[in-house]
């Protein structure tokens, strides 16, 4: 199955579960802010879980810490390989030339 997706891959069986209806509506809102009824966020859910080889997050008692720590780490590898991408002081861009190029004015 490694070619199929949820996209492309044939809708042949079908999953029933217990939900609470108020939870069930609140998730539907949500999906719905998003352009997804509540089979695609299912069949999403789960196609990430098959990309990722695990959940698509990470649950834990701290989720959110780890959450964060994560997103520091990354931040922080991203910045060193820019820094470690400079040559020269020629390689340098200023703060103003980056602002003006993203079109903000300081």
């Amino acid at each position: 199955m490694s070619q199929m997706n949820v996209v492309n891959a044939p809708k042949t069986t079908t999953f029933q579960m217990r939900i609470n209806p108020e939870i069930k509506s609140e998730a539907e809102k949500v999906f719905s802010r998003c352009g997804l009824s509540f089979t695609d966020a299912v069949n999403l859910f789960l196609q990430q879980s098959i990309n990722a080889g695990g959940l698509p997050f990470i649950v834990t008692a701290d989720s959110r810490e780890a959450l964060r720590n994560q997103a520091i780490s990354m931040l922080m590898s991203e910045i060193q390989k820019g820094r470690d991408s400079v040559r020269d002081e020629s390689d340098w861009i200023s703060e103003e030339d980056m602002l003006s190029r993203f079109g903000v004015t300081p």
